[in-house]
């Protein structure tokens, strides 16, 4: 998948730059054009020798030749980039891209590229824990970088956690996935998918909500639009951008959401019920802020619209796919929800899983339905939407 693909190989000062030689070998042997660009940093951790031989390319450092003077353009790297890879990615690194400091030739180069950006930190836990570096990691995933997890184990600093640069094996891959031309297996189909946390209001100022991030919600839409599917994404207040190809209804309430979502399933072929919608409201909201008082305040709520069931209840032969996050009794709660709501399957995850659940990046999950379990390996939320949208082809084409 990556013959004759333009890999524009970044690396920065980090004991993991060993492993950038092991990569680029197998870019090479995977048949990609590899270019590198190394920090002045990196150079103490890996010759350019080493990295010219293996690309087979000149190693860019700095801004010009000193010996004659010759520009290394970033705009033209920008331009010649089908892909930005910087492996390893520093904490320092990834600061600076998050901010938008330009202050050597492979920062400057990631504010030229028109290319997808793929990060693989390595790093200390401590540092990749820290919420400076989290931060950052959110800032440059809001804006379309996409960020290979490190994994866990023996660090150079003696202790043991999450902070390994990812497999070079594993990061390949990753640039594979991301430069296939994705099938348009579903075309001429149209999808509603849910997403994110609705808001109940209290008064002005006050609301019952969750935590949902509607990342897993965002990556599901995205991926049925990449295989040529119309998708209509409901959506709750979040500070997801829009993936491409796909239309974005924004609500607050469940009954919005209600409202926007049976509406669009109207027309559609399918739907996908991710979004985490509050169950009660409060029976009135005040037309100002409700001011603290030396009693307590009691606030009457009542049940919200239950979409999926709306939704289940008009079916027909149309595919419908829902959510479960469960704290105990997982697969009884999840089989309950498949039969009441005439579900095909419902993705079932639970907050007892490491990996799993509210706003990270990562999820765990098992496939239940009417003919068995299909439990998956903690993967990255795209990979999971891959998954269902794997399952929900299959169901089409029966």
């Amino acid at each position: 998948m990556l013959k004759d693909k333009h890999i524009l190989l970044g690396i920065t000062g980090s004991i993991a730059a060993y492993k950038a030689a092991v990569l680029c070998r197998l870019l090479k042997t995977a048949g990609a054009d590899v270019r590198v660009v190394m920090t002045p940093l990196a150079k103490q951790f890996i010759t350019p020798l080493t990295m010219a031989t293996l690309s087979k390319n000149p190693i860019l450092v700095d801004f010009f030749d000193p010996e004659n003077g010759a520009w290394n353009s970033h705009v033209a790297l920008g331009e010649w980039a089908d892909c930005y890879l910087i492996a390893p990615a520093t904490a320092n690194t990834l600061a600076k891209m998050a901010h938008g400091v330009a202050d050597n030739l492979l920062l400057t180069t990631y504010l030229s590229s028109r290319a997808p950006v793929v990060v693989a930190p390595a790093m200390d836990l401590d540092m990749y824990a820290h919420a400076a570096t989290q931060a950052n990691l959110d800032t440059l995933r809001c804006t379309g970088v996409q960020v290979v997890e490190p994994g866990d184990g023996e660090l150079a600093s003696g202790l043991s956690g999450k902070g390994r640069m990812a497999d070079p094996a594993e990061i390949v891959a990753f640039a594979e996935r991301l430069l296939a031309e994705k099938k348009k297996t579903l075309c001429g189909k149209r999808f509603v998918v849910t997403a994110g946390a609705t808001i109940e209001a209290i008064d002005p100022v006050r609301y019952i909500s969750n935590h949902s991030s509607g990342k897993m919600g965002y990556a599901i839409a995205g991926e049925l639009a990449a295989r040529g599917a119309e998708v209509t994404l409901v959506t709750g207040r979040t500070a997801l951008p829009t993936p491409a190809g796909v239309t974005r209804c924004d609500v607050l309430s469940a009954e919005e959401m209600y409202r926007a979502a049976t509406a669009a399933f109207d027309r559609a072929d399918g739907a996908v019920m991710c979004a985490a919608v509050a169950d009660y409201t409060p029976e009135t909201c005040a037309d100002r802020k409700l001011k603290k008082g030396d009693g307590e305040l009691t606030i009457r709520l009542r049940r919200t619209k239950d979409i999926a069931a709306e939704l289940g209840s008009r079916k027909g032969g149309r595919v419908l796919v829902g959510f479960a996050l469960e704290t105990d009794d997982e697969e009884a709660h999840a089989r309950e929800k498949l039969r009441r709501k005439h579900f095909d399957f419902v993705v079932l995850n639970s907050l007892r899983d490491a990996g799993a659940g509210f706003r990270g990046d990562t999820n765990k999950v098992t496939f239940v339905s009417e003919s068995g379990n299909e439990p998956l390996p903690l993967l990255a939320k795209r990979e999971v939407a891959a998954r269902i949208a794997d399952k929900i082809e299959t169901l089409i084409n029966e």
